[in-house]
């Protein structure tokens, strides 16, 4: 298929850009089906905010909240990606994984 270049409007910015027909070449070729709605900077601003409730660890994913606890089978402190309730035991990284060892034999 014979593509050409297309002007597009962004959505964000409302900036005039060009749909090259190597990308649209390329959309068809990864079975794209919708056009680009933003332009390539404000489609790389909205990559870079996207941080789902954390900061980013430069390489494009969002480090986790992390949350104090005591281990409750060694009592050592320790950092866990969830926020202890106090009804269930919180393991450290190695307590926590000699527990789903034993839970696997059983």
């Amino acid at each position: 298929m014979s593509y050409q270049d297309r002007t597009l409007t962004c959505q964000d910015c409302g900036q005039s850009f060009t749909f090259s027909a190597d990308d649209q070449a390329y959309h068809a070729e990864k079975g794209y089906t919708n056009e680009p709605k933003r332009c390539p900077t404000c489609r790389q601003a909205r990559r870079g905010d996207r941080s789902y409730g954390g900061s980013s660890d430069g390489y494009g994913q969002s480090r986790r909240e992390m949350y104090p606890a005591v281990c409750a089978q060694c009592g050592k402190q320790t950092e866990v990606p969830f926020q202890p309730r106090g009804d269930r035991p919180v393991y450290c990284s190695d307590c926590f994984s000699q527990q789903r060892v034993s839970a696997r034999r059983y």
